[in-house]
């Protein structure tokens, strides 16, 4: 089944049909743009996290993960030791992997620096794509694109870590660079960066 009309008779793909978790996420911020460092530090962390693992089980941890990285401010995270990552690994709250909590602050640290360059959201902007795909079956919605390998390349260049293509498309999906909601969602073209043709909207690229 590639969509599902709720008894809100509103489609959507079905991993956002039935969690009510997920279906929040789906309708109110999933794909919605994020320009902002903070923003964009927070849902790379998130994404590297749920690598190996399943976007619900992140969710229901996220408060958590904003209290344990101090509403992943990234000055702050950037000047974590060996004392806050015990702290974190003892945190039952968040996931308690080493590597990827060590990862969160080396790109707290990098995140910082790339302030002298214009800092983290004009790097991840730059790779919008020319035109978003245009899914109709779950099975077509793409888990990378050379944008994303791009992406991937660049922010180990600059620093960072746990960021793979597949990590860095998920992201781009996220924070409304790419638009993968399939053809027939209701929240298909609704970011104002993409058009339901798959084209640019009107809140396109920014300088």
């Amino acid at each position: 089944m590639d969509l599902i009309v709720g008894e809100d008779r509103l489609a959507r793909p079905p991993w956002a049909a039935s969690d009510p978790l997920l279906q929040e996420y789906y309708d109110t911020e999933w794909g919605m743009p994020v320009r902002d460092e903070r923003g964009l530090f927070e849902r790379l962390s998130l994404e590297a996290f749920q690598s190996g693992l399943s976007w619900a089980t992140i969710l229901r941890k996220r408060e958590n993960f904003r209290v344990a990285f101090e509403g992943f401010d990234p000055d702050r995270v950037a000047g974590y030791g060996d004392r806050d990552v015990q702290r974190l690994l003892g945190d039952a709250g968040i996931i308690r992997n080493r590597a990827k909590i060590e990862a969160t602050v080396r790109n707290a640290a990098a995140t910082v620096s790339l302030r002298a360059e214009g800092g983290l959201p004009r790097l991840i902007w730059s790779f919008q794509p020319a035109r978003t795909p245009a899914p109709r079956s779950p099975a077509e919605v793409p888990t990378t694109s050379p944008e994303s390998v791009a992406m991937a390349k660049e922010l180990k260049r600059r620093g960072f870590s746990f960021v793979g293509p597949t990590t860095a498309f998920a992201l781009m999906e996220a924070v409304g660079i790419v638009d993968t909601h399939l053809v027939g969602s209701h929240r298909r073209g609704s970011s104002g960066v993409w058009r339901p043709d798959g084209s640019r909207g009107q809140d396109g690229p920014r300088d």
